[in-house]
């Protein structure tokens, strides 16, 4: 098992190579970055103040010559090709150097951890109502299914699913904020959060937690409870657990002890591929409360062309996804004893 542990991490590395030099090799060709961004500024700054825009270069209307150009490309290193570029900018990632934003000029591992303890907030907490409340659920509408229960339940779940995150949490805003001003309108704490005592502080951030965790929940509530429940019903319909009924074991019993295990092997595998949509979230549900988490900093960056920022995260989330994948592994092995690595 140690060595096909340690061929998964050796592999870690072409991969990310690949994915990297991908993307990097995109943002390159991608109109709209940064030169363009302060061509435009310029541009519009020339028109506003002299009413009509002069040229200082070959092209008409273009405010910038030929050799600020230049310059500029020199700055943000787009004068060197492709793979040159990549290889410099990986060399200083390997330094553990993300960069510096091209549109707020900060470093991008600073922007970057300011982010990090909201979205692992919100994903951890995601996490565990979606398995402590989605394992039990789907167990009870397997053992009682058709029933009463397991139909409404259905029902529920649902239409929880045909709606989107996002979308439920603009219904709720709607609702519960602002006509019967039950919640938050957004954000994560209230204007005078610094003035309030310890305890006071917590409820204060469980207040405005309850609807964006609601959202985070809803989509993945319902595709967990479902799939517990399909596999813990073809468990109990096979025969080593009938076998062991017919010995006179208690229903329980063989729901706990046989059935229950190999039915979680669908859910172990899914778990590691969750630790990068921990730390991600989702830029749809952080636009729409105003949370300033890692999803709606990517999605900003993409917007304003900001490269580096959108590199940085890529850097993040790939290689939590990657390592999230060998933890996959790591937990149908424990949840399945039949699997043996060589």
């Amino acid at each position: 098992m140690t060595a096909y542990f340690i061929r998964r991490l050796l592999l870690v590395i072409p991969t990310f190579i690949g994915i990297t030099i991908m993307v990097f090799t995109i943002t390159r060709f991608v109109p709209g970055g940064p030169i363009e961004r302060i061509i435009s500024d310029a541009r519009a700054m020339q028109t506003g103040q002299g009413g009509s825009s002069t040229t200082s270069g070959p092209d008409n209307g273009q405010p910038l010559s030929e050799e600020q150009i230049q310059k500029l490309k020199e700055y943000y290193g787009f004068d060197k090709p492709v793979l040159t570029s990549y290889f410099i900018w990986l060399a200083k990632v390997l330094r553990a150097d993300l960069g510096q934003s091209t549109r707020y000029y900060d470093p991008v591992w600073d922007m970057i951890k300011e982010r990090i303890p909201i979205s692992l907030y919100f994903g951890i907490l995601s996490l565990i109502m979606i398995y402590g409340v989605c394992i039990p659920l789907g167990m009870a509408k397997a053992v009682r299914h058709k029933t009463g229960f397991d139909n409404i339940t259905s029902i529920i779940i649902f239409m929880g699913y045909a709606i989107p995150g996002w979308v439920a949490g603009v219904l709720m805003l709607v609702l519960f904020a602002s006509n019967y001003d039950v919640f938050p309108l957004g954000g994560l704490v209230s204007e005078l959060f610094e003035e309030m005592s310890p305890i006071e502080k917590m409820m204060d951030i469980a207040w405005h937690t309850i609807l964006p965790l609601f959202s985070y929940v809803i989509g993945s509530f319902t595709v967990m409870t479902l799939l517990m429940k399909n596999t813990l019903m073809d468990s109990l319909s096979s025969d080593y657990v009938r076998t062991a009924i017919a010995k006179g074991l208690s229903f329980k019993k063989a729901v706990l002890n046989h059935a229950l295990q190999n039915s979680l092997i669908p859910i172990a595998t899914s778990f590691g591929n969750n630790i990068s949509i921990i730390l991600m979230g989702s830029f749809l549900i952080e636009k729409v409360f105003n949370i300033n988490g890692m999803g709606l900093l990517g999605y900003e960056s993409i917007l304003d062309r900001d490269y580096p920022v959108v590199m940085g995260i890529l850097v993040i989330s790939s290689v939590l996804f990657m390592i999230g994948n060998i933890l996959s592994d790591i937990c149908v092995a424990f949840v399945d004893p039949r699997v043996r690595f060589k």
